[in-house]
């Protein structure tokens, strides 16, 4: 009995000492929690309990210059059901209204709805689609449907809303305004055209607010004031023109058809400030629709052929190496340089012609044997020519992704023999079609070459944030002797020369054709090209816009794949329909000017409304709205009857006047 006891001691002991060692290494693991550990465990029952949400800023939009919308955010609703929230009796008496509710806005009969929401229920789907892509008009009708508009804790709906960008003029220009989003495949931020190179003044700051955890999984805010507010983005203003973008878009766009184009681009750009008022870049689909997917004035970098031509004109000019009277013989339409030829579009060339007229023919044997033969033994001479006007470089715009040149220089591994010739017909050089119209619009503006510009302010409301002017990178492209012998020829190419089918009597345009062969050596005949172009301005004599116009891979089956077929057309369209369609503003000169009759009709109605009458005057032939004045300055009341000049009157001429007395005049 006395060992057994001894053994409950032991285990009484054991199970003391045990309890005893529990208590001590809770005690630690309690100090530890407190004062050790005690800001780790603080800071993450902060997290699960308090979180900051972002409050997005709203997004600015992107107006055109003259005022319409581009670009703009707007709220997009998703709304689902759960199925599970509603009683029973609830989703019975419901299910049949709301479903015939939704069919009269989603366009599907109510007994789908009804077999959808019934299913949905015996499911148990708590997150059932009902529709997306919602306007928020949309959403507030669906809202307020049977069983919605109880709520979402008796009705079961569930709204989700995000931000859209969208573009109210659709596609047009839809490259040029871009993008500003996050790939869904990377979660890296990308983004193209206006909305990505001014996205610091367009996005804005988000916001934060501090919200505590309650309840059913839902947050709420901890103080009436937000951690730090949203600072909405500024608006940019483009200098894109709707309407002579819609006339760019769609002459070049109807030209593309008809010729079965692979792409083109079209740009439009305002002679003075080098603001862009139209550009447009159409590629074709698999299903030869068009639409906007590469800048192509921007990025395409590319041999341009006979409109490269003005650099050699303005060079040899400038230089005086020759003059626009300068004879040069054609040789039949074929010369040869190191075993190579240069040919004439025109089978046997033109004899012998001025270099003036050989511009205005586009004639390659003729210019190439201008260039070559002044600058063979000092090409370098040439070259920098083609560098003092920026050619050489890129032209540093706003957007990323602009093409680089490539003008070969003297001494450069890949000069040769013929890169001088081949040159002085737009070969052996790579420049975008952004490039080549900023020069031909500085011809356009008297040799002052400005920088092509997309946007010409950002604004907070009707304040000015910041203006971008006109940017002027060179301020004399030529001599002023130079530059009218340029005009003169570039004029007589619509008037005589290859681009005689765009002459109008009715209106003047100056501008140069371009045909290049486009892949020529890189896959054999069968991978080469004709890409078309025309480059100029318009008005001729008072430019007020400069254009550009390129398409590629025209269709050759019709043998019309030369600059003034292709891309002529496009050019006139839209110099003729916007000084045709445009809206006109008269201008009214010398308004201190005086009249002699209008003051001397002006002196006899003062008079006559100064004089201290006693008697109704006659009032006949009087306008109506000089009588109403002179009555009721002598205290008369007025009634009239019609409209214009005075027909009869109440009272005769000569009655003594009565205060207040009314008399009824009669007009006509």
């Amino acid at each position: 009995m006395a060992v057994e006891d001894k053994h409950i001691s032991y285990r009484i002991y054991l199970v003391a000492v045990f309890i005893f060692l529990m208590a001590i290494a809770i005690v630690v693991k309690l100090t530890n929690i407190q004062w050790v550990e005690g800001d780790y465990y603080r800071k993450l029952a902060k997290q699960r309990t308090v979180r900051n949400f972002v409050i997005p800023a709203n997004k600015g939009n992107i107006y055109s210059a003259d005022g319409s919308l581009l670009a703009t955010s707007i709220p997009n609703y998703e709304i689902r059901f759960d199925a599970k929230t509603p009683k029973k009796e609830t989703f019975e008496k419901y299910v049949k209204p709301l479903s015939d509710s939704l069919a009269t806005v989603l366009d599907k009969p109510s007994s789908y709805f009804q077999k959808e929401l019934r299913k949905a229920r015996e499911n148990k789907n708590r997150y059932y689609l009902i529709a997306r892509n919602l306007s928020y008009t949309e959403y507030v009708k669906i809202k307020g449907f049977p069983l919605f508009n109880l709520g979402a804790f008796k009705g079961g709906i569930i709204v989700e809303q995000e931000t859209v960008r969208k573009h109210p003029i659709g596609k047009i220009a839809e490259r040029t305004i871009g993008y500003d989003r996050i790939d869904p495949a990377t979660g890296v931020e990308v983004g193209k055209g206006i909305e990505w190179a001014f996205k610091s003044y367009l996005n804005g700051k988000d916001g934060k607010i501090l919200k505590q955890k309650i309840a059913k999984g839902q947050w709420k805010p901890i103080r009436d004031v937000n951690e730090v507010d949203p600072i909405d983005g500024y608006d940019v203003i483009s200098t894109i023109d709707v309407f002579i973008q819609d006339i760019a878009h769609h002459a070049l766009l109807k030209q593309l058809e008809d010729y079965e184009a692979d792409h083109g681009c079209v740009v439009v750009m305002e002679t003075e400030t080098g603001y862009i008022k139209a550009i447009s870049n159409l590629g074709r689909a698999e299903d030869g629709s068009y639409y906007e997917t590469t800048n192509y004035a921007v990025a395409e970098s590319h041999e341009p052929g006979s409109t490269f031509k003005l650099v050699d004109l303005m060079a040899i000019l400038e230089d005086k190496v020759a003059d626009t009277s300068t004879v040069y013989d054609s040789h039949g339409g074929e010369i040869r340089y190191y075993g190579r030829a240069v040919r004439d579009s025109h089978k046997g060339g033109y004899g012998k012609v001025t270099l003036a007229r050989g511009f205005e023919l586009s004639s390659n044997t003729v210019m190439v044997q201008a260039v070559y033969d002044n600058y063979k033994s000092n090409p370098r001479k040439f070259v920098n020519h083609i560098n003092d006007l920026g050619l050489n470089k890129p032209l540093g715009l706003h957007f990323k992704g602009e093409g680089r040149p490539y003008v070969p220089q003297p001494g450069d591994k890949h000069w040769s023999g013929t890169t001088l010739p081949w040159m002085a017909f737009g070969y052996n050089v790579s420049v975008t079609p952004m490039q080549t119209l900023t020069l031909y619009n500085a011809v356009a503006n008297n040799g002052v070459m400005v920088k092509p510009q997309f946007v010409s302010e950002i604004k907070e409301w009707n304040k000015t944030i910041k203006k971008f002017d006109t940017e002027v990178m060179n301020p004399k492209v030529c001599s002023p002797e130079t530059l009218k012998k340029v005009k003169a020829v570039l004029a007589n190419v619509v008037k005589k020369g290859t681009g005689s089918k765009l002459y109008s009597k009715d209106f003047s345009m100056a501008g140069k054709t371009g045909t290049a062969m486009v892949n020529y050596g890189n896959a054999g005949r069968e991978g080469m090209y004709y890409a078309s172009s025309f480059a100029g301005y318009f008005p001729a004599d008072h430019p007020k816009y400069s254009c550009i116009v390129v398409v590629h891979k025209p269709n050759t089956s019709r043998n019309n794949y030369y600059g003034a077929d292709v891309a002529g057309p496009v050019f006139k369209r839209i110099a003729q329909k916007i000084f045709t369609d445009a809206p006109s503003t008269n201008k009214i000169k010398k308004l201190d000017t005086r009249i002699p009759k209008q003051d001397a009709s002006y002196d006899k109605y003062t008079a006559e409304a100064n004089k201290k009458l006693n008697q109704i005057p006659n009032l006949k032939g009087m306008p109506g709205m000089d009588a109403i004045a002179l009555l009721e300055n002598l205290g008369l009341k007025v009634k009239v009857n019609g409209m214009g000049k005075v027909k009869n009157q109440s009272i005769q001429a000569g009655t003594s006047i009565s205060k207040n007395t009314t008399i009824v005049l009669e007009l006509s």
